[in-house]
């Protein structure tokens, strides 16, 4: 039995384990809404409210991440046309991400007092992210030309873009917080462990294609990395309530995104003749219209009441 391990166990428990943990906390936050008392937040002291809107971070954003990188040793095993399937997936994820991102950018740049500091706070934000991260992708690849192209690599890359996303998602929740909107917060968390679920795979995607598996401290890294942010966005958005921060956050995380595909494209196209295949594209798709149904559908019936317990 010392032998065994998790990659031993049947592909329906690897496939379905992570569901049932997802379905279990989701739960039980529904059904306890451990944030039903913020009447006294105008009184509580700044370390209080940076201690609360930590464990709420965490749950909203860190917890979520780590039981989608649950699906690793699934995704591992996959024959190579099904694991780049997975990675087009994960790169209908980063798209709808970051659609959704710069309609966050157009909203807040609409309200911000001043639009055009906004325009130009965004354009700055996305080009200027897309060339830094261009310009280091390309000086990686000179390095790395003679080598295999690390997986892993790109996946710290997926964390970091996902990692600057959830700081507008943290920047949401804080405000929410510091209102003592209890409601709003529940649902904030309960919409962004629906969405940020999928982020798991999707860092853990680039990983399941090299030939070893990196050592745990690598998942627990990406996954802080992805979904720590989170809380930082909770502080911030607790302190600094400015439409202009959540642009220029906004659009660093749209430019990371842009760059985070190219490398995604890329990593097929070393192990494959072409990206775009028909598995590749139904899976972008698929992995397009999931996110649409975690956020848009179940997230807005979430916001609107409809799945408010009583």
């Amino acid at each position: 039995m010392s032998g065994r391990s998790l990659y031993d166990l049947p592909r329906s428990v690897l496939a379905l384990g992570p569901v049932v943990i997802l379905l279990s906390i989701f739960g039980l936050l529904y059904l306890t809404s451990p944030f039903g008392d913020l009447a006294s937040v105008d009184e509580a002291s700044t370390l209080e409210i940076l201690w609360m809107l930590t464990v709420i971070g965490a749950l909203a954003g860190v917890v979520p991440v780590a039981i989608g990188m649950l699906w690793f040793p699934f995704i591992r095993d996959l024959d190579p046309r099904y694991l780049h399937a997975f990675l087009a997936l994960a790169a209908g994820v980063l798209v709808f991400i970051a659609i959704e991102m710069t309609e966050d950018i157009a909203d807040y740049a609409g309200a911000a007092e001043n639009t055009s500091a906004a325009v130009v706070l965004a354009v700055v934000g996305v080009a200027g992210t897309f060339a830094v991260m261009y310009v280091a992708s390309e000086w990686r690849g000179r390095k790395m030309a003679s080598t295999e192209k690390s997986g892993l690599e790109i996946a710290y890359l997926v964390a970091l873009a996902l990692g600057l996303h959830s700081i507008g998602e943290g920047l949401g929740i804080g405000v929410a917080y510091v209102q003592g909107d209890a409601t709003l917060v529940m649902l904030l968390v309960l919409a962004f462990v629906l969405h940020n679920v999928m982020e798991g795979p999707t860092v853990v995607a680039a990983v399941a294609r090299d030939r070893e598996t990196p050592p745990l401290y690598h998942f627990a890294a990406m996954g802080l990395i992805a979904g720590g942010p989170v809380i930082l966005g909770g502080w911030i958005g607790s302190f600094a309530q400015s439409d202009l921060l959540a642009v220029f956050f906004f659009a660093i995380a749209v430019g990371a995104i842009l760059q985070v595909l190219i490398e995604v494209a890329e990593l097929i196209r070393f192990d494959a003749e072409a990206v775009l295949t028909r598995i590749n594209a139904a899976a972008f798709a698929n992995g397009f219209v999931l996110m649409f149904l975690l956020e848009d559908v179940l997230g807005d019936l979430l916001l609107e009441g409809w799945l408010v317990p009583v």
